[in-house]
């Protein structure tokens, strides 16, 4: 299968199945989604979430968070994977964001990832998310499926699948690619023991076609 064709019936099935994929971390505004963002790296949303309503009840807004002792923000997120590392990179992000950008959240990728504790991944997700711009941002999830799938040719790190997703989705559906991907990932195409029996994309994944025809011959090599 060519992956132009790969690439237009998986596009085809997520539109039709999976038609308003959004964000599972809570926020109300785009600096919540920007700490709910730095801490999800290497850590569950789920664990975000139940963490983030009383750091956002203390710390609702950047001023507040850049006033607080880092002493102070950790307690509130020492559940989280790294909180040492969190809880500084929030209280330098909050003091940038006050000092340098009038405690608004950039909408421009290269001024976001200046901030402390923002890469790419997350720069992109802000933009994506809150500014709608077109922008892949590549978590574990999407790196690990886009290759099991064969959307990309065993990219060797996140910014070479970046590349190639933005290359072959249209524009247009780069923000919502990114949720439909995550979103596969996180329940379906799972990093151990994938649920292959309920995906609906079997018909075009590069890996299921592999395995099946993997059974297929061993199937044979025992019947004879």
């Amino acid at each position: 299968m060519l992956k132009k064709e790969r690439y237009h019936h998986v596009i085809e099935w997520f539109k039709e199945n999976m038609p308003n994929p959004e964000t599972e971390l809570y926020y109300h505004n785009p600096y919540e989604l920007l700490v709910a963002v730095i801490l999800s790296a290497q850590c569950t949303d789920k664990r975000v979430n139940m963490v983030t309503p009383d750091l956002f009840k203390a710390f609702p807004s950047p001023q507040k968070l850049a006033e607080a002792p880092v002493e102070e923000i950790f307690e509130y997120i020492r559940s989280i994977s790294y909180p040492n590392n969190k809880a500084g990179h929030l209280s330098k992000m909050a003091k940038m964001l006050v000092d340098d950008f009038n405690s608004e959240v950039p909408e421009d990728r290269d001024l976001l990832q200046k901030l402390p504790g923002v890469g790419r991944k997350t720069a992109n997700v802000i933009a994506s998310v809150v500014f709608n711009q077109a922008a892949m941002a590549v978590d574990t999830h999407v790196f690990r499926i886009s290759n099991r799938i064969g959307l990309t040719n065993n990219s060797k790190n996140p910014l070479e699948t970046e590349k190639e997703l933005v290359k072959n989705i249209p524009e247009q559906l780069l923000s919502t690619a990114h949720h439909w991907l995550i979103l596969h990932g996180r329940y379906v195409c799972t990093a151990k023991n994938p649920k292959c029996t309920s995906c609906g994309i079997t018909s075009w994944c590069k890996y299921y076609q592999k395995a099946s025809k993997t059974v297929s011959t061993k199937k044979n090599n025992i019947d004879k």
